[in-house]
């Protein structure tokens, strides 16, 4: 149906309205990260009219980004938090690689193999999803001190992994389920073996169930707060962590934590660039004729 030009007028405006409001709150908190205490404070507020600065971002990272790479804060003290953005850097992309691993293959199994009580494993899948991870966090934190878990990548990344993995299952077994299975079947009579159809035929065609499942994965991983909190002490802490810890004696330091959050947001976006061409449902279209 043709729709007149004041009609297309009205969608293109509404949908850059919806973008403008979903944007403003990104575009403020960085902002925020560029501005001096004065005009973080400033009433009425100032939007578009500031002197930007990178003050914020030389007191967080420890360096001066207008003088070139000459150490500001060599002590490391409260707010160099360099060392604690490659943490969180770690332990997200090695969390999000071991759930995706894990999960691919249960969810294959899920999806394609028939065994007594599955639907059950699958409700029980679910059902640990829905747990709050506060019920866990302090039993967690006696059974990573037993076994020497406390205040380690090795700890952090297991625990985000299986943080992750029921929802990393669910979804992955949502597109294996999109996958028909009379292509299994085919490969199956002309000899290939369940690895071979698993690894060189469903696996590619399931591109944009990984790259969802990793993109939510790392995210995750990359935002949480509890259980990093509850069973790191010392050496080891994340972005989340650490920006609660901004306060100084006169009170909360927003352009710091304006201008971690401001660093933190880089790498999430990068992996959603890497992953955008995936991202899309429907890949197995026209895979089989009928």
């Amino acid at each position: 149906m043709h729709q007149s030009r004041p009609t297309r007028l009205l969608r293109t405006l509404a949908g850059w309205s919806v973008v403008g409001i979903f944007f403003f709150p990104i575009y403020f908190w960085t902002s925020v990260a560029f501005r001096n205490a004065k005009d973080i404070f400033n009433w009425p507020p100032k939007i578009f009219v500031f002197e930007p600065n990178m003050h914020n971002f030389e007191e967080v990272f420890g360096i001066s980004l207008s003088l070139g790479p000459q150490v500001v804060n060599p002590g490391g003290g409260n707010f160099y938090m360099a060392p604690r953005l490659l943490d969180s850097i770690i332990i997200a992309t090695f969390s999000t690689l071991l759930a995706i691993v894990v999960a691919t293959a249960a969810a294959y199994c899920l999806s394609r193999m028939q065994f007594r009580g599955r639907h059950h494993f699958v409700s029980w899948v679910l059902s640990t999803r829905m747990m709050p991870p506060v019920a866990v966090a302090i039993p967690m934190f006696f059974i990573f001190k037993q076994f020497t878990l406390l205040d380690t990548y090795t700890g952090i990344i297991l625990i985000h992994a299986i943080m992750n993995l029921p929802l990393a299952v669910l979804l992955m077994k949502s597109f294996f389920d999109d996958i028909p299975s009379e292509i299994d079947e085919s490969a199956l009579i002309d000899g290939a073996s369940r690895w071979t159809i698993f690894h060189r035929i469903v696996l590619p065609m399931a591109k944009g169930g990984i790259a969802a499942s990793a993109v939510l994965c790392f995210i995750f991983s990359w935002t949480e707060f509890l259980f990093v909190l509850t069973l790191t002490q010392t050496s080891l802490k994340t972005v989340p962590v650490v920006s609660s810890t901004f306060v100084t004696s006169i009170g909360t330091a927003w352009g710091n934590m304006a201008a971690l959050g401001a660093a933190a947001i880089i790498p999430a976006f990068i992996v959603v660039l890497l992953v955008q061409r995936h991202l899309v449902r429907g890949l197995t279209m026209g895979s089989l004729k009928q």
